[in-house]
Protein backbone atom coordinates (compact mmCIF):
# COMPACT_ATOMS: atom_id res chain seq x y z
CA UNK A 1 0.00 0.00 0.00
CA UNK A 2 1.29 3.68 -0.72
CA UNK A 3 1.40 6.15 1.93
CA UNK A 4 -1.61 8.00 0.01
CA UNK A 5 -3.80 4.48 0.37
CA UNK A 6 -3.00 4.07 3.83
CA UNK A 7 -3.82 7.46 4.72
CA UNK A 8 -6.73 7.57 2.73
CA UNK A 9 -7.82 4.90 5.56
CA UNK A 10 -7.88 7.21 8.24
CA UNK A 11 -9.03 10.37 6.81
CA UNK A 12 -12.54 11.00 7.42
CA UNK A 13 -15.70 12.77 5.64
CA UNK A 14 -14.62 16.00 7.06
CA UNK A 15 -10.91 16.36 5.61
CA UNK A 16 -9.02 15.51 9.08
CA UNK A 17 -6.88 12.27 9.16
CA UNK A 18 -7.90 11.01 12.08
CA UNK A 19 -5.30 7.59 13.57
CA UNK A 20 -5.81 5.26 16.68
CA UNK A 21 -5.15 2.41 18.34
CA UNK A 22 -5.91 0.28 21.54
CA UNK A 23 -3.59 1.06 24.88
CA UNK A 24 -5.00 -1.08 27.49
CA UNK A 25 -5.71 -4.88 26.94
CA UNK A 26 -8.77 -6.14 25.16
CA UNK A 27 -11.61 -7.53 26.85
CA UNK A 28 -14.72 -8.70 24.57
CA UNK A 29 -17.99 -9.59 25.94
CA UNK A 30 -20.66 -10.27 22.96
CA UNK A 31 -24.31 -10.66 23.47
CA UNK A 32 -27.37 -12.51 21.37
CA UNK A 33 -25.59 -15.44 20.67
CA UNK A 34 -25.11 -18.79 21.00
CA UNK A 35 -22.09 -20.15 22.71
CA UNK A 36 -20.86 -22.22 19.50
CA UNK A 37 -20.80 -18.35 18.21
CA UNK A 38 -19.13 -16.68 21.05
CA UNK A 39 -16.40 -19.37 20.64
CA UNK A 40 -15.82 -17.95 17.29
CA UNK A 41 -16.12 -14.23 17.61
CA UNK A 42 -13.47 -14.45 20.42
CA UNK A 43 -11.12 -16.50 18.46
CA UNK A 44 -11.46 -13.89 15.62
CA UNK A 45 -10.42 -11.02 18.09
CA UNK A 46 -7.75 -13.02 19.61
CA UNK A 47 -6.25 -13.69 16.14
CA UNK A 48 -6.53 -10.04 14.80
CA UNK A 49 -5.31 -8.93 18.75
CA UNK A 50 -2.04 -11.54 18.33
CA UNK A 51 -1.87 -10.22 14.56
CA UNK A 52 -1.32 -6.53 16.17
CA UNK A 53 1.01 -7.84 18.71
CA UNK A 54 -1.53 -6.51 21.23
CA UNK A 55 -2.68 -8.31 24.56
CA UNK A 56 -6.15 -9.01 25.55
CA UNK A 57 -7.08 -9.87 28.80
CA UNK A 58 -10.06 -11.46 30.65
CA UNK A 59 -11.32 -8.01 32.82
CA UNK A 60 -10.66 -4.10 32.42
CA UNK A 61 -10.59 -3.00 36.15
CA UNK A 62 -12.47 0.45 35.26
CA UNK A 63 -14.77 -1.00 32.58
CA UNK A 64 -15.06 -4.75 33.04
CA UNK A 65 -15.51 -5.42 29.68
CA UNK A 66 -14.39 -2.73 26.58
CA UNK A 67 -15.40 -4.70 23.44
CA UNK A 68 -18.97 -4.79 23.64
CA UNK A 69 -20.71 -6.80 20.90
CA UNK A 70 -24.91 -7.07 20.89
CA UNK A 71 -26.09 -8.56 17.82
CA UNK A 72 -30.25 -8.03 17.29
CA UNK A 73 -32.61 -8.78 15.13
CA UNK A 74 -34.24 -5.16 14.83
CA UNK A 75 -32.95 -1.79 15.71
CA UNK A 76 -36.12 -1.46 17.90
CA UNK A 77 -34.48 -3.73 20.26
CA UNK A 78 -31.97 -1.09 21.29
CA UNK A 79 -34.88 1.03 21.80
CA UNK A 80 -36.47 -0.98 24.53
CA UNK A 81 -32.88 -0.86 26.73
CA UNK A 82 -33.25 0.86 29.80
CA UNK A 83 -30.59 3.81 29.91
CA UNK A 84 -29.60 3.32 26.16
CA UNK A 85 -28.01 6.77 25.97
CA UNK A 86 -25.76 5.72 28.87
CA UNK A 87 -24.16 2.91 27.11
CA UNK A 88 -23.43 5.06 23.92
CA UNK A 89 -24.17 8.72 24.22
CA UNK A 90 -27.25 9.98 21.91
CA UNK A 91 -28.19 6.51 20.46
CA UNK A 92 -31.24 7.05 20.83
CA UNK A 93 -31.37 10.09 18.05
CA UNK A 94 -29.21 7.75 15.75
CA UNK A 95 -31.08 4.62 16.05
CA UNK A 96 -33.80 6.32 13.30
CA UNK A 97 -31.28 7.31 10.55
CA UNK A 98 -29.79 3.74 11.27
CA UNK A 99 -33.51 2.62 10.11
CA UNK A 100 -33.72 4.58 8.00
CA UNK A 101 -30.56 3.94 5.62
CA UNK A 102 -31.42 -0.14 6.27
CA UNK A 103 -27.90 -0.12 8.07
CA UNK A 104 -26.98 -3.57 9.72
CA UNK A 105 -24.34 -2.19 11.28
CA UNK A 106 -22.96 0.67 14.11
CA UNK A 107 -19.96 0.94 15.98
CA UNK A 108 -19.17 3.30 18.93
CA UNK A 109 -15.79 3.99 20.31
CA UNK A 110 -14.85 6.20 23.49
CA UNK A 111 -11.54 7.17 24.00
CA UNK A 112 -8.48 7.47 26.53
CA UNK A 113 -7.73 11.52 27.75
CA UNK A 114 -4.73 10.44 25.05
CA UNK A 115 -6.91 9.94 22.55
CA UNK A 116 -6.35 6.13 22.46
CA UNK A 117 -9.37 3.86 21.72
CA UNK A 118 -10.30 3.09 25.47
CA UNK A 119 -13.94 0.54 24.37
CA UNK A 120 -15.42 -0.07 21.38
CA UNK A 121 -18.91 -0.74 21.06
CA UNK A 122 -20.44 -2.93 18.30
CA UNK A 123 -24.13 -3.37 17.09
CA UNK A 124 -24.93 -5.87 14.12
CA UNK A 125 -28.52 -5.76 13.01
CA UNK A 126 -28.73 -9.74 11.53
CA UNK A 127 -30.49 -8.91 8.10
CA UNK A 128 -30.47 -11.20 5.31
CA UNK A 129 -27.38 -9.84 3.73
CA UNK A 130 -25.51 -10.57 7.74
CA UNK A 131 -27.63 -13.69 8.09
CA UNK A 132 -26.20 -15.75 4.86
CA UNK A 133 -22.59 -14.81 6.02
CA UNK A 134 -20.48 -17.88 8.19
CA UNK A 135 -20.06 -16.43 11.52
CA UNK A 136 -16.50 -16.70 11.18
CA UNK A 137 -16.69 -14.06 8.29
CA UNK A 138 -18.78 -12.09 10.61
CA UNK A 139 -16.33 -12.29 13.55
CA UNK A 140 -12.89 -11.28 11.17
CA UNK A 141 -14.62 -8.14 9.85
CA UNK A 142 -15.87 -7.05 12.90
CA UNK A 143 -12.75 -7.80 14.88
CA UNK A 144 -10.39 -5.96 12.06
CA UNK A 145 -12.77 -2.72 12.01
CA UNK A 146 -12.20 -2.46 16.13
CA UNK A 147 -8.83 -3.00 16.35
CA UNK A 148 -8.05 0.18 14.77
CA UNK A 149 -9.87 3.95 14.23
CA UNK A 150 -10.49 3.35 10.65
CA UNK A 151 -12.28 6.74 8.63
CA UNK A 152 -15.62 6.50 8.50
CA UNK A 153 -15.04 6.08 4.59
CA UNK A 154 -12.48 3.32 5.25
CA UNK A 155 -13.80 -0.04 2.73
CA UNK A 156 -16.74 1.18 1.55
CA UNK A 157 -15.59 0.16 -2.00
CA UNK A 158 -13.58 -2.55 -1.38
CA UNK A 159 -13.86 -5.17 1.47
CA UNK A 160 -11.68 -5.55 4.49
CA UNK A 161 -11.57 -9.36 4.13
CA UNK A 162 -10.70 -11.54 0.67
CA UNK A 163 -11.16 -14.97 -0.54
CA UNK A 164 -8.00 -17.37 -0.55
CA UNK A 165 -9.87 -20.38 -2.68
CA UNK A 166 -13.16 -21.67 -0.42
CA UNK A 167 -11.62 -19.96 2.88
CA UNK A 168 -12.61 -15.69 3.44
CA UNK A 169 -9.29 -14.08 5.18
CA UNK A 170 -8.20 -10.25 5.98
CA UNK A 171 -6.88 -8.66 3.28
CA UNK A 172 -2.68 -9.39 3.39
CA UNK A 173 -2.45 -5.86 2.83
CA UNK A 174 -4.52 -4.61 5.97
CA UNK A 175 -2.53 -7.22 8.28
CA UNK A 176 0.17 -5.51 7.48
CA UNK A 177 -1.01 -2.03 7.89
CA UNK A 178 -2.64 -2.90 11.76
CA UNK A 179 1.14 -4.58 12.29
CA UNK A 180 2.98 -1.90 11.07
CA UNK A 181 -0.22 0.47 13.24
CA UNK A 182 1.15 -1.16 16.57
CA UNK A 183 4.85 -0.51 16.04
CA UNK A 184 5.63 0.45 20.01
CA UNK A 185 7.90 3.43 18.15
CA UNK A 186 4.56 4.87 16.50
CA UNK A 187 2.19 7.11 18.74
CA UNK A 188 -0.85 5.48 19.32
CA UNK A 189 -2.83 8.77 17.69
CA UNK A 190 -2.18 10.90 15.10
CA UNK A 191 -3.41 13.99 13.48
CA UNK A 192 -0.98 14.66 11.16
CA UNK A 193 -1.32 12.63 7.65
CA UNK A 194 2.22 12.02 7.37
CA UNK A 195 2.15 9.95 9.94
CA UNK A 196 0.74 7.34 7.22
CA UNK A 197 4.25 7.61 5.69
CA UNK A 198 5.83 6.24 8.73
CA UNK A 199 3.17 3.55 8.30
CA UNK A 200 3.91 2.57 4.96
CA UNK A 201 7.83 2.50 5.78
CA UNK A 202 7.07 0.24 8.55
CA UNK A 203 4.75 -2.40 5.93
CA UNK A 204 8.08 -2.08 3.63
CA UNK A 205 10.08 -3.32 5.89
Amino acid sequence: MTADEIAALFTRSSGDYLFARWQRPIVPVVFGVDDATLGILKGAVGAIVALAGHEMAETDPEQGANFMVFFLRDWDELAALPDLDRLVEGLSGILPRLKAEGANQYRHFRFEDTGAIRACIAFLRMDEALSDMPAETIALSLAAQAILLWSDRAFLDRSILARAGEAVILRPEVGNLIRAAYDPVLPPVAHDPTHALRLAARMQA
